[in-house]
């Protein structure tokens, strides 16, 4: 018997990340500090066509550029699935981007480099696994995470 496909995962955010951390990283981002590589992600919305914003965390790994969604299926992500398309801004400078969701199997060297910058700030979302585990335990989280390679 077939297994019932399985809800995406999300993780709301929190009071403290909502009302405090996500903004000053914004703000801090508008301004042109990028803090540990985040930048600000503008992406068109799938109902209006408005753009939306959230703070990002931009991993560049091997000479490619991704977003990683630690929270799961987000509407950022919602939105850049339906776009295919985005921005990205740090102070004035706004880069124009295409983007390519990557297969799960794909994910696993990507999540590892995000776990291995990120893991103090993300690594509650990921059930676990760190940097460290095994491809094995990468694999078995990869679902739960979109992650996007940036194209110019």
């Amino acid at each position: 018997m077939a297994e019932p496909p399985r809800a995406p995962r999300y993780v709301e955010p929190g009071w403290f990340t909502r009302t405090i951390f996500n903004p000053v990283v914004a703000a801090l981002t508008r301004a042109g500090i990028s803090v540990w590589g985040s930048r600000e992600l503008r992406v068109r919305g799938r109902a209006t066509g408005a753009w939306r914003t959230t703070p990002v965390n931009l991993l560049n790994h091997h000479g490619e550029r991704y977003l990683v969604a630690p929270r799961g299926e987000t509407q950022w992500v919602r939105n850049l699935r339906a776009s295919g398309s985005g921005e990205l801004r740090l102070g004035r400078r706004t880069e124009s981007f295409r983007a390519i969701e990557l297969a799960d199997d794909d994910k696993v060297p990507v999540l590892r480099a995000y776990l291995r910058r990120w893991k103090a700030e993300v690594g509650v979302f990921f059930d676990g696994v760190s940097a460290d585990s095994s491809e094995t335990e990468l694999r078995r989280i990869a679902p739960n995470h979109p992650v996007f390679r940036l194209v110019s």
